[in-house]
């Protein structure tokens, strides 16, 4: 099996656990809803087979989900830009077309100073943008540095915080994307 197609199966099995859990289903209310077996569901959930788009569309259907809902997979690494080179006047620094709420952040912190977060829920996503100062980015078990210029975008999942350099304060703007339903 190759990377992707574990990736892939690991997507499927997370989240349609979860949409069954979140609404209180169990193994057998879904397969009926689905009009799948039982046993199919519980491989998916365990990674352990390879449904067809007819049983996705079947699954997600009765979850009052899309089909995209189920394979999502969530960004695991922070992606991180440079800041912007003398040359240019403006760039783009993330963009995306899904429909989304969203809020935006102005952050201050002083030396040293710390701000934590909650993880703000499933299929969020949060992007910073560095104004002054040098930060560090901690996302679980990652830490990613960030200076004035440099912007990051990172799953919003989990917990995570922004802490100053202990040698200046740090202003950032922080927007956070989450999804409409």
């Amino acid at each position: 099996m190759s990377e992707a197609t574990a990736r892939l199966r690991t997507a499927i099995a997370g989240n349609l656990k979860h949409a069954r859990l979140v609404r209180g289903l169990s193994l057998r209310d879904l397969a009926e809803r689905a009009g799948v077996s039982k046993g199919l569901l519980s491989q998916l959930e365990h990674s352990a087979a390879n449904p067809t788009i007819e049983v996705l569309g079947a699954v997600a259907a009765a979850l009052g989900l899309e089909v995209a809902d189920l394979i999502r997979t969530p960004l695991f690494e922070p992606q991180v830009l440079s800041a912007r080179s003398a040359e240019e006047a403006s760039r783009t620094l993330f963009a995306g077309t899904e429909a989304r709420r969203i809020a935006l952040y102005e952050t201050a912190l002083p030396p040293g100073g710390t701000h934590d977060s909650a993880p703000h829920g499933r299929g969020s996503e949060e992007f910073a943008y560095v104004l002054s100062g040098a930060v560090v980015l901690t996302l679980e078990q990652r830490s990613v540095a960030l200076r004035a210029g440099q912007a990051v975008r990172f799953s919003g999942e989990g917990e995570h915080s922004y802490r100053a350099a202990e040698d200046g304060p740090v202003e950032l703007i922080t927007l956070l994307a989450m999804p409409s339903d």
